[in-house]
């Protein structure tokens, strides 16, 4: 990897000091094959981010934690990126078939985006209640994710991980103060749903700490040494070290950042955020849209699929008004049926084996990947969404499909159909296992991730319920519409945050007024906005641009059209911006003509 990173920064020393034209520098020079420049990126990329190696099943890093919130990590970074971008535009498309064409187009936009985004500094905000490093690490040590717990190896390299994560911690403390030095904070409301995260992960004694689960299943072929020698090392890190660290944060964040927090809810309010703000739309919906142009488009939406309600509301028999039809569909008894959250895992899985015989009628490319419903861990649960883990790029650990339950009896079914679409098959797990499968791609691509293509393919899939069996119910179909009406709202209430100086609460109640979800997971999604910007546009943004593509093939090639082929196009692949996306799909519909 040095050798090869030596080599292109050779090239690319050598190309800036000729006189000459550029091609002629290039021809004067044996390039590597372009792909050997993916499969570099793809190396390099997993030592900057050693989780995302473990989730992909590639356990080489798996005691590795960069601290990714350093000056030095960020420089590093930025070095890599440029080196990477610096070296691609040698490469003439000319001389580069159409797979590869793509692949560089890709990743010229992603350094760029990497490049863009390392400017800010997010780095002072490192924790919030919805994505950050404690609850991804929180989630690894619990024994039921991607680190493994097999061997002795196993044990030792999440000790050595969670080492690290002490040290990380640390860093974040030191990152929050100084962020709060310049004007770099979160919110109150968010501060105050971290808090209790943070101090679910202090819990004494040791053997009750969620970092002690592994200890509880360690495997019966460990010998009694091995066993002891985990047993002891892992109580000895979480006593003095992990717990001791999680405490600093603990206090800090209750006697000290809780008081700084901000009364405002947008990224705008803090130094460039209204830059931030901008390059995150741009990173999350790949596209050149703007705040206000999202914002119109998210209004249009609201009143089209309320439209699209009043006639489900008509269907049912219900005589009052679209919001008191909410409050019957989030009270309505009959839709809330369960008392065992295993009941809600059964119901998937029966919504699975109800569209089985029609997934054969509009997919003929499905993933080898195994696939499972389970239960969100329970220290995570009360603020979770529902959520699609990936299998791992080797088929060993099945996709999984998370389900939040943290009350059971107040758990409602009414968009469970709809839920599965998306989060299962064949939203997420299609499109994800299909990318990792795929050998015709270039490693990096395999598990590249743009949340308007991904989420925006599991909001079109929501939409195919009808071809697939499913929304017999008039409320399950209403549960689509609410699922679609809540990614519109979204787009709606994400830009009135960020871009128009919309409050926390005022967001609330425009959501409210606007879809059936319950009070309680409106206020965790609006708070999910207010922590991650801009990613929640992602889902309208490219389902619009999925629907559209496909209207488009149907007029233009009439009966020529195939539904199976057009999903093929659109999922072989993987990940890709929307506007390669469309380029895409422009030219496989010109040559089907």
């Amino acid at each position: 990897m040095k050798n090869f990173l030596f080599a292109l920064s050779l090239i690319l020393s050598i190309t800036a000091c000729k006189q000459e034209d550029k091609k002629d520098t290039i021809l004067e020079i044996d390039l590597p094959p372009i792909n050997e420049v993916f499969e570099s990126y793809y190396q390099q990329s997993l030592k900057l981010n050693p989780i995302n190696a473990t989730f992909a099943g590639d356990n080489r890093f798996n005691d590795k934690l960069p601290n990714n919130i350093t000056k030095n990590y960020k420089e590093t970074a930025l070095n890599v990126f440029q080196t990477y971008k610096d070296s691609l535009e040698l490469y003439d498309d000319t001389y580069l078939n159409d797979e590869e064409k793509l692949s560089k187009a890709v990743l010229l936009w992603e350094l760029d985006q990497n490049i863009n985004l390392l400017k800010f500094k997010t780095h002072l905000m490192p924790l919030n209640q919805f994505s950050a490093m404690h609850l991804t690490i929180g989630q690894l040590g619990s024994g039921s994710s991607a680190q493994p717990f097999k061997t002795i190896t196993d044990y030792d390299n999440w000790l050595s991980r969670l080492d690290k994560f002490s040290v990380w911690i640390d860093s974040a403390i030191v990152n929050m103060k100084k962020g709060v030095e310049e004007g770099y904070v979160l919110p109150n409301s968010l501060i105050l749903k971290t808090i209790p995260q943070i101090k679910d992960l202090t819990k004494t004694p040791v053997e009750k700490n969620l970092f002690f689960a592994p200890v509880k299943m360690i495997p019966e072929n460990f010998t009694k040494e091995e066993k002891s020698h985990v047993t002891s090392s892992y109580t000895q890190t979480i006593k003095d070290k992990v717990i001791p660290v999680m405490d600093r944060l603990n206090t800090y964040l209750n006697d000290q950042y809780l008081k700084a927090g901000r009364a405002s809810s947008g990224i705008s309010d803090i130094p460039e955020g209204k830059e931030l703000y901008n390059a995150l739309i741009k990173q999350y919906t790949t596209t050149n849209m703007t705040a206000d142009e999202i914002h119109q488009l998210g209004l249009s939406e609201v009143a089209r699929i309320k439209s699209e309600m009043e006639k489900i509301k008509k269907e049912v028999g219900f005589n009052g008004d679209l919001n008191a039809f909410f409050d019957q569909v989030r009270n309505k008894k009959e839709l809330m049926p369960y008392n065992q959250p295993q009941q809600v895992i059964d119901h998937f899985n029966e919504i699975h084996e109800k569209m089985k015989p029609n997934l054969i009628t509009l997919f003929d490319l499905t993933p080898k990947t195994a696939f499972e419903v389970r239960r969100t861990e329970a220290f995570r649960e009360a603020s979770a969404s529902a959520e699609y883990n990936p299998g791992t790029l080797d088929g060993t650990r099945p996709g999984i499909f998370y389900v939040p339950i943290p009350n059971v009896e107040k758990y409602n079914i009414y968009s469970d159909e709809d839920l599965f679409l998306h989060e299962a098959i064949p939203g997420h797990h299609y499109q994800i296992s299909l990318q990792q499968e795929n050998e015709e791609l270039p490693d990096f691509r395999k598990t590249l991730w743009y949340s308007a293509y991904g989420e925006g393919w599991a909001l079109y899939a929501e939409s195919l319920g009808k071809e697939l069996g499913l929304y017999n119910d008039p409320y399950q179909y209403f549960g689509m519409l609410s699922a679609e009406m809540h990614r519109a709202i979204r787009l709606v209430v994400d830009t009135g945050i960020h871009a128009k100086g919309w409050s926390r609460e005022k967001a609330i109640q425009y959501s409210l007024d606007n879809e059936a979800e319950s009070e309680a997971s409106i206020i965790a999604e609006i708070e999910r906005y207010m922590a991650i910007p801009g990613q929640a546009l992602s889902y309208k943004v490219g389902q619009l641009k999925i629907l559209a593509l496909r209207q488009k093939a149907e007029k233009e090639l009439g009966d020529k059209f195939d539904i199976k082929q057009f999903h093929n196009k659109i999922l072989e692949s993987g990940c890709i911006p929307l506007k390669l996306l469309e380029d895409k799909i422009n030219q496989w519909i010109t040559t089907q003509k």
